[in-house]
């Protein structure tokens, strides 16, 4: 098992929110959502609940390789519920949440779930690829987000709108008609995409956040092809590099309207034999 992993926050000194990490045979990635700058209820802090979320995730997915990937992902979100519940305020409408990916080769498939809008890139060894992402999210925030997308990145007034969104945004989190993401309710995890696909087709198994991701689904600078070939031959700090280069070359969202500047960005490459 080859497995690269490359992770860089949104401003340098910031703390990465993201977290990824590999076990033989299993890998797991998850992307932190809070409040920036705002009240979460939780005493630790987003890349606290990423990190320990997906933790437990990756020890459950390994350790229990018969039990399907959402019960190990409910059963997860409960062991990390259980260990601040009684010291933070998990039903504060802010409480830290996270996308999820989690990956586990058993037997002759691939098993994943997909939470959340972060992205599971699949690369297959006729040279195609599957990419699996959630899209319940973009698709209410493309109702919602026009105000936000009208005004300049970084702007007062762009951070006041982007404040009203993300308000709007967690009425509708983990509840019927609106989006899915882990957080203090187990129940989130009915609710993740999942699938299989057979291990003897596949070249490459690829975890993205949405901050490394830009350079297909927001700029269209891209293709999905051209990512893992520039994985392949690069490296994934190399995408994240050219990530930042468009970003920097648009930094009041003009050309591209989007919540933030950068964000936390992450590649985690499992090249399979």
């Amino acid at each position: 098992m080859r497995i690269a992993l490359d992770s860089q926050p949104a401003e340098p000194g910031r703390e990465n929110e993201d977290f990824a990490a590999a076990a033989p045979g299993a890998a797991v990635l998850l992307d932190g959502a809070g409040v920036a700058g705002g009240e979460t209820g939780c005493s630790h802090g987003v890349a606290w609940f990423s990190s320990t979320l997906g933790g437990l995730l990756l020890s459950a997915i390994t350790t229990h390789t018969a039990r399907p990937l959402p019960e190990c992902l409910a059963d997860s979100i409960r062991a990390t519920r259980s260990l601040h519940e009684n010291s933070c305020d998990l039903v504060h409408r802010a409480s830290p949440t996270s996308t999820v990916i989690a990956a586990r080769a058993r037997a002759e498939a691939l098993e994943y779930l997909v939470l959340g809008d972060s992205s599971l890139l699949l690369g297959h060894k006729d040279e195609g690829t599957t990419v699996v992402t959630d899209r319940r999210l973009d698709e209410i925030g493309k109702r919602l987000r026009g105000a936000v997308d009208a005004l300049p990145t970084g702007s007062p007034e762009h951070a006041a709108a982007l404040a009203e969104y993300r308000d709007a945004l967690t009425d509708l989190r983990n509840r019927p008609g609106g989006f899915w993401i882990a957080g203090p309710d187990p129940r989130a995890a009915e609710h993740a995409l999942t699938g299989t696909a057979p291990l003897a087709s596949l070249a490459s198994v690829t975890l993205l956040s949405d901050g490394a991701t830009r350079l297909v689904d927001r700029f269209e600078l891209t293709t999905w092809q051209e990512v893992l070939a520039v994985i392949g031959s690069s490296g994934s700090a190399e995408l994240i590099r050219r990530v930042r280069e468009a970003e920097a070359g648009d930094s009041e969202g003009r050309r591209w309207p989007r919540g933030k500047t950068h964000d936390d960005a992450t590649v985690l490459h499992w090249a399979l034999p």
